[in-house]
């Protein structure tokens, strides 16, 4: 059972989990042919679904991860990870065909580009199970990918009294589908970055992005790393500045964003609050390797 001070409603987190390997330090990204090596690398549960689950439990969210995990020795060697004081894993499906699931994550300064691999389907059996659960009241989709792989979720979830929260998540495969956003119908909050509203849209300037974005989405709130993020609904059209922290690794800061912008949404907060806590989430992510490490490390000080 979730501890009685968590805040409720409880938020479903709905997405593949991955094995992170997190190389930092690069001086350049390898080039076919060549070898370069990395000062450090470190191993890590990821994937949208679980960072945002775990920042939320780290705010006092009421939170469970809705997935799939594998059986094989990467899949068992998250299990600790997975344990995050506060996450509840009643949902959490164990499948032969859900692993090896790895995310290879090279980072150069602000920046980082990932090589994937998915295995098995994006949907868990528990999932009919999960969206019965009374003690929740939010359904946060981590990637587009798990939508397309299940018609019909967000108009499930509503039906079941849910709001819905969708962040893209980069697949070149879909992004530039030209029927990405009739698919994504009825979602309440989405959580895009740039580089997929640009896709998205085709617009290089946020604003305009922002004017396509919002004749879908009741609330869009858009990442920009650096440059913080953009929110607009139709009352609000705002941009908050990124704070100055410093950064060892932006994997995973986008879902921490999403994480606190959620939870500061859920307790009825204002715009700007809401956008504060999303930046404010996504700054502690990014000073350290991995995206839930800092909450890790949090907890076992405890």
């Amino acid at each position: 059972m979730m501890p009685a001070h968590f805040k409720r409603p409880a938020v479903l987190c709905l997405g593949r989990i991955y094995c992170d390997l997190i190389f930092t330090g690069l001086p350049s990204l390898p080039q076919l042919g060549r070898e370069v090596f990395a000062e450090d690398i470190r191993m890590a549960a990821g994937g949208g679904a679980f960072i945002s689950a775990a920042h939320l439990a780290h705010a006092g969210r009421a939170v469970a991860l809705v997935a799939r995990l594998g059986f094989d020795s990467l899949s068992r060697g998250l299990e600790p990870e997975l344990k995050i004081n506060g996450i509840d894993l009643r949902f959490l499906e164990r499948a032969d065909d859900a692993g090896p699931q790895v995310t290879v994550a090279s980072v150069i300064g602000n920046d980082r580009a990932f090589l994937s691999r998915r295995a098995g389907t994006a949907r868990p059996s528990t999932l009919e199970e999960a969206l019965q659960w009374k003690e929740a009241g939010h359904l946060h989709i981590a990637e587009f990918a798990t939508l397309h792989e299940i018609p019909g979720l967000v108009q499930q979830a509503k039906a079941a009294g849910f709001s819905v929260s969708l962040d893209p998540s980069w697949d070149e495969t879909l992004i530039y589908d030209p029927g990405f956003l009739s698919a994504c119908q009825d979602v309440d909050i989405f959580l895009p970055n740039f580089e997929e509203a640009r896709a998205i849209t085709g617009f290089d300037d946020p604003m305009k992005a922002l004017d396509v974005l919002a004749r879908h989405f009741p609330v869009v709130a858009l990442k920009g790393g650096g440059e913080g993020a953009w929110l607009r609904t139709s009352a609000v059209d705002i941009h908050m500045a990124a704070n100055d922290v410093p950064v060892v690794d932006t994997t995973g800061a986008g879902d921490a964003f999403n994480a606190g912008f959620i939870h500061a949404w859920l307790d009825g907060h204002d715009a700007h609050k809401a956008l504060e806590s999303g930046i404010e989430f996504g700054s502690l992510a990014v000073q350290a390797a991995g995206g839930a490490f800092m909450l890790r490390a949090q907890d076992q000080a405890d």
